[in-house]
């Protein structure tokens, strides 16, 4: 009788927890849908930011470019100006001389 007793509480026990897992393998699936849903959005979500900053990367690689190659007109733009100063001065000087004579 005792080994009838407790298998009739072991069957107690294990019948609901089947029953149970039925339902809830059910409402698994669901959670695990949704979850390869939200995995998929969150993997797309990341390219599109992988490209923006790739984007973003060849925009500044661009802009210091630019920034460059303005910095070597400025510095020509001084050169230039300096050589131009300088014939004004040789300019002045010579006027200079030719009035006095």
């Amino acid at each position: 009788m005792s080994k009838f007793t407790t298998t009739l509480k072991v069957a107690a026990l294990v019948l609901p927890l089947g029953l149970a897992g039925c339902a809830t393998t059910s409402a698994l699936d669901k959670v695990a849908a949704k979850a390869d849903t939200a995995q998929s959005t969150a993997n797309e979500a990341l390219a599109k930011a992988n490209n923006a900053q790739n984007t973003a990367n060849e925009a500044l690689s661009k802009a210091n470019a630019a920034q460059s190659t303005a910095d070597q007109a400025m510095s020509t733009a001084n050169a230039a100006n300096q050589k131009a100063t300088a014939a004004n001065e040789k300019v002045e000087r010579m006027f200079k001389k030719s009035m006095m004579k």
